[in-house]
């Protein structure tokens, strides 16, 4: 985030305040087993190793390819999604960033940016774009075939909370601190839980430890389809399990 580091001392002020506003009557997060179960995710490089060794993953080759863009999650960069972009490319995809850095909070700039590059990749494609929004980056996802539904096939969201309460979840102190305003009243107009016009996926998962299940999965009218996975919220970014789903939709769109 620009300038982050160099925030006067009242900024750093109100957003310790933000972090220590009270949850909400009849808003919670996930169990906080589930939670503690997520730095699990720790341990993936030596999971991926033994894979690597002895139970290499590959994904069958696309029947047909797509050019798809991946969202990341808040707080995190493409890099995080490097081993789960590889792998999608491994079975034909033509797989982009998004072109952004680090994902610090919903902005205007920031969708004006992902707008520019949306289209670009949707030009060069001569064809829609596929999204896959991981956590945050699934909420962008959904916004962004919004404001551009020609330009997208069909938005995927991996554990993202676009239903009910910005609050149901574990980590909405943390993001008001870093990106500096209410969850709830994010800088962005629009209602998060519509549904885009076009094919909308979402992926979910009963031991998110993050993000609230039923926030994630949202109802009939908010999307297309839900699909459970069995996989962390850390989980959505390298699993086989949650690869596979996508490359199931991809497929499928």
């Amino acid at each position: 985030m620009p300038g982050f580091t160099a925030l006067a001392d009242s900024e750093w002020a109100r957003r310790f305040e933000l972090a220590r506003e009270p949850d909400p009557d009849g808003v919670g997060g996930p169990r906080l087993w589930y939670l503690l179960a997520e730095f699990g995710y720790l341990l993936e490089p030596l999971r991926r190793l033994y894979r690597g060794l002895f139970r290499p993953f590959r994904l069958a080759k696309a029947e047909s390819p797509r050019m798809v863009m991946i969202l990341p999650g808040f707080g995190t960069n493409p890099i995080r999604m490097r081993y789960f972009a590889r792998r999608l490319e491994d079975a034909g995809h033509t797989v982009k960033r998004w072109g952004c850095g680090y994902n610090w909070g919903f902005s205007e700039e920031l969708f004006e940016q992902l707008e520019e590059r949306l289209d670009d990749l949707h030009e060069r494609a001569g064809e829609p774009v596929v999204l896959v929004g991981w956590s945050l980056g699934g909420l962008y996802a959904r916004e962004l075939a919004k404001r551009r539904p020609e330009a997208v096939a069909k938005v995927i969201s991996m554990g993202s909370p676009f239903s009910g309460s910005l609050r149901a979840n574990n980590v909405w102190r943390i993001y008001q601190a870093v990106a500096g305003h209410r969850v709830d009243s994010p800088e962005l107009a629009g209602q998060l839980s519509r549904k885009p016009p076009v094919e909308t996926v979402a992926l979910w998962s009963p031991r998110d430890g993050a993000i609230r299940p039923r926030s994630a999965a949202g109802y009939p009218e908010e999307r297309d389809k839900a699909v459970a996975l069995r996989c962390s919220h850390m989980g959505f970014s390298f699993s086989p399990e949650a690869i596979r789903a996508v490359a199931r939709e991809i497929e499928q769109s």
